[in-house]
């Protein structure tokens, strides 16, 4: 699940002496699991200090996945030391920070300024009492940073929608109104006091009065989540008679997979269908039943304005269906745009499960940015080379959420359509038994599964993510440290960086979350098993020991 740009991530390091030891290939291996080594994500040029890590570019660093010594030939390493030299050269002109590299997936380089390897860590302190401000920031983007100065001020701060900056500054001592004019540069901002309430600050490129786009501190409460109203989802025991059983307790059924026993059904108002629900969870012929939970819709991919990332470098091997070591992964998110590069050539047709006809997307979706994550993944696991393909699957409503029916849809397509790796970046706080007991027949058939856990910093599960058997994947701000915003509950897995940077219609696009965190942890296991085909337990069980979760 990604996150809007919350939390603030600490520094990424930028200084490419962190890279060579995890390069210390070793010609001529070709143990299966030995290129995990070039799978493990490098951190990007941190969104300096306290944004969540950004990647720049794709191309990806390795982080030593297992003691089996890395098959990379030397000039491969020549090629990549090339790439990295020229990667880092190009952003530190664009003001960026030394790259801490690139992902073992295929990016994360993250935005920092150009001393952030110097400095280590990004630092504003508002002197609320004092009304001083002092500030030693890098390559620090815009919303991460009016982020911060609400949390720290309790001011409530508009945005105009498109604005963007990237601030490097430094000062120390300084009012308020010139601490702006030097964390805003060339944007324009209203600041407006209020006697019976917090200050309003206005951040724009035009007007105030397109300054509407809310910034709101994250603030780690667990929210309950929502669920359709007057709905449930059921799934009965085999033999069990659906149309008597809803006819008993007064129901329409709304949509039956009756090979599952699974129904979606309908009551005529709230009282109605609590009261259904207390029946149904104590009748013999039900084996689990719940509401049908409404996930809310990821946070959309913002315009970034530094460097354009490259295109990983991924060539298509032939891909033999049904074939155990052509993995195809199962993108269950929102719809999927095709972007008119060779990259296209590795999506499957999408499959929408929402019966619903949306209008295009004005932007890049959420899931198109997943696409091309998962693919930058798949290109530093590989070695540049494989045979994956991508399944889209569309479980997004017109209205920017999914419901727990439309993911059993989506988990049942994605199975039906010949997925053996499934990537789901939603969550919610409800442990759906319906949903719990798909994914358990999944899992058992060998379906791989990794899903987010989530954008706030709690330690309470998110579901799917926190099912037994799912890969549950949280997000690093640098190597060993959690994202400011990142769930640590018991039930995480493994931890990966939580930012990814993307292109699509000529623009750049910055992700941040848990959602591409779980993206890299996908295309590292794809990329793998399509290379020399270790087998599903290898892969996780090399995975788990690379990604550990760091104490919160």
């Amino acid at each position: 699940m990604a996150s809007g740009v919350p939390g603030r991530p600490n520094t990424v390091p930028g200084s490419p002496d962190a890279v060579p030891a995890w390069l210390d290939a070793v010609p001529g291996q070709n143990d299966s699991l030995s290129r995990f080594a070039n799978a493990v994500p490098a951190w990007p040029d941190a969104v300096p200090g306290r944004s969540v890590a950004v990647p720049v570019a794709p191309g990806a660093v390795a982080a030593r996945w297992s003691s089996a010594p890395v098959a990379y030939p030397r000039l491969a390493i020549r090629r990549f030391w090339f790439i990295v030299r020229h990667a880092m050269k190009d952003f530190l002109k664009a003001h960026f920070a030394k790259l801490f590299l690139f992902l073992a997936l295929a990016l994360l380089p993250v935005v920092g300024g150009a001393r952030a390897a110097e400095t280590n860590s990004n630092s504003l302190v508002w002197h609320k009492a004092a009304n001083r401000v002092d500030a030693d920031i890098h390559g620090e983007p815009l919303w991460p940073l009016l982020e911060d100065i609400a949390h720290q001020t309790g001011w409530h701060i508009f945005v105009e929608p498109g604005s963007a900056r990237n601030a490097s500054t430094k000062f120390k001592d300084l009012p308020p109104e010139d601490a702006l004019r030097m964390l805003l540069g060339n944007l324009n901002f209203a600041f407006v006091p209020q006697t019976n309430g917090p200050d309003f600050l206005y951040v724009f490129t035009t007007s105030r009065a397109n300054a509407t786009q809310p910034v709101r501190p994250e603030k780690p409460v667990v929210k309950k989540q929502q669920h359709v109203p007057n709905e449930l989802i059921v799934k009965l025991k085999p033999g069990a008679d659906i149309d008597a059983l809803a006819k008993l307790i007064g129901a329409k059924i709304l949509a039956r997979l009756d090979k599952l026993g699974i129904y979606r059904l309908g009551f005529p108002d709230a009282a109605a269908t609590d009261a259904a629900l207390a029946k149904l969870q104590g009748n013999s012929d039900v084996a689990a039943v719940d509401y049908n939970y409404i996930f809310d819709p990821p946070p959309a991919p913002q315009l970034y304005s530094g460097t354009t990332p490259t295109q990983p470098k991924l060539i298509a091997d032939v891909s033999n269906p049904g074939d155990p070591c052509n993995p195809v992964v199962a993108l269950i998110d929102t719809a999927y745009q095709p972007s008119g590069t060779s990259l296209d050539q590795f999506a499957l047709p999408p499959i929408s499960v929402t019966g619903e006809d949306c209008p295009p997307a004005s932007g890049i979706t959420h899931a198109t940015a997943m696409y091309q994550t998962i693919l930058n993944a798949v290109a530093q696991a590989s070695g540049g080379h494989s045979s994956v393909k991508i399944l889209p699957i569309n479980v997004f409503g017109c209205d920017g959420t999914a419901i727990s029916w439309n993911v059993v849809l989506g988990m049942l397509a994605a199975a039906t359509n010949g997925a053996t790796v499934f990537n789901i970046s939603l969550g919610g706080t409800s442990d759906s038994p319906v949903l719990d007991d798909v994914a358990n027949q999944l899992l058992a058939k060998g379906v791989v599964i990794f899903a987010a856990a989530g954008n706030q910093p709690v330690n309470t599960p998110t579901f799917p993510g926190a099912i037994p058997g799912i890969n549950d994947v949280t997000a690093l701000s640098q190597p060993g440290q959690l994202a400011a915003y990142a769930n640590f509950s018991p039930q995480v897995d493994m931890a990966l960086p939580g930012a990814s940077i993307v292109s699509y219609g000529g623009q750049t696009f910055v992700v941040q979350g848990t959602s591409p965190a779980t993206a890299y942890a996908t295309g590292i296991a794809a990329g793998m098993k399509g290379l020399n085909c270790p087998t599903w337990a290898q892969i996780q069980a090399a995975m788990l020991q690379k990604f550990p979760v760091p104490q919160k």
